[in-house]
Formats: structure tokens, sequence, C-alpha cells
């Protein structure tokens, strides 16, 4: 078994779980309204923008004998720049104001996965940030451009106007698992049971940030 089969065995149980959640099957099946995408979009720009950040910051942590790695990261900064722009054109193409997005602040769950990144990546290992790009690219390639289309159907939008993140992000991190998947098959295996823990921890960070989106949706219907 490779290092990349090890890692998706040891957290079937935790991408289970995730892909279980009813927003992210609602949305699977059925779509969503404007109101539930916009906060979806406004959520992922406030940790998207971290993305670039995080890969500057777990570079400049590697060591003398980390020179692959890093190439890696390097390769995956120059792809990853300003990705949370597309969001913002998503918004602003669905009537959503971005302005008050890119100035305003994400919810707690959001700040809790970003902090978590930051901590591991700073304080334990460079490594550990492969637990997040796992994580967020292989569930942008198993549900982003299926949600899109159900999202699309359900908002009766004819254009691909307010889907270029979801869908350029899915079909760009197709390629991004398959690099992920020979860099993890590279590495020294002491690093797999610390990519293996981070993966799992993301697994539930972000899936806390879907929960945190639907409990948003229902304060809202019931305070109307």
């Amino acid at each position: 078994m490779s290092q990349f089969q090890e890692l998706l065995a040891q957290t079937s149980s935790a991408r289970r779980r995730f892909i279980e959640l009813p927003l992210i099957q609602e949305a699977m099946r059925q779509g969503g309204s404007k109101g539930l995408y916009l906060d979806f979009l406004g959520q992922a720009y406030h940790h998207v923008k971290h993305t670039a950040p995080l890969l500057a910051l777990a570079t400049s942590r590697c060591g003398p004998n980390d020179s692959s790695y890093q190439s890696a990261l390097l390769e995956y900064i120059g792809e990853e720049q300003g990705h949370e722009e597309w969001i913002l054109e998503d918004i602003d193409a669905l009537g959503g104001n971005s302005d008050a997005v890119r100035r305003g602040s994400p919810r707690l769950p959001c700040k809790v996965m970003v902090s978590h990144a930051y901590y591991l990546t700073d304080r334990i290992s460079p490594y550990g940030l492969l637990g997040m790009i796992h994580v967020l690219e292989g569930m942008s390639v198993a549900l982003a451009g299926q949600a899109a289309r159900a999202i699309r159907d359900s908002l009766q939008v004819g254009s691909g106007a307010g889907f270029k993140y979801l869908t350029t992000h899915s079909d760009l991190d197709v390629e991004h698992t398959m690099l992920f998947e020979r860099l993890l098959d590279g590495l020294d295996p002491r690093h797999l049971p610390l990519v293996t823990e981070s993966a799992g921890d993301f697994y539930t960070l972000y899936g806390a940030i879907f929960q945190d989106i639907e409990a948003h949706r229902e304060t809202t219907v019931h305070a109307s």
C-alpha cells in the first residue's frame, strides 16, 4: 500500500462523516438558495485568502533536508495566488456585496480552521499543512463540480457567472490531487502520522464551517 493509499484508508471515516453532513448532501442533491450560497462564498473567501500565505510560511519553515517538499510548496504558491478574488467576482455576479465580505470577518469555525493551520505549520511542522491541502482539494474534486451544477440549477442561472471559484478550482484540484499523491508517496515515512492526524483535524474543522453555515441559515429563517 502506498503512503497516499494509507492516508486514504486511515482517514476514510472522517471523510465519510464530512460527506454525510446534511448541508453537503442537500447541496449535492438539490442545490441551495442564493443566500446560502453567498454565505458559503463569504466564509470561503476568509480561508482561501490565507492559502498562499500558509504555503509561504510552510516554505520558510523547511530545513535543508526538505528541498523537494519546499519546491512543491513554491509551485503551489504560484498556482493558488489570487483565488480569493474569484470568490469576490462570484459574489458580485450574484448580486452580493463583495466589499462587505472583503472588509468583514469570518465566523468562529472559519477562524478556528485557519488558526489551526497556522499553528500546525508554524509550531509543529510545515508538513502539517499537507492535511489541510488534502482535505480542501480532495473535497473540491469530489464535490464542487456536482454541487455547482445543482446550485446553478436551483438558482436558475443560465450562464456560469457566479460559479468561477467552484468550477475552476475543482478542475485545477484534479491536477493538484495527482501532484499531491506523488508528493506524499515520496515523503519520508516519518511525516505520514502527522499528515494523517492533520487531515483528520481538517475534516472536522472544515465540516464545522458547513455546520455553522447551516445553523446560521436556520437562525435567519427562525428570526424572520
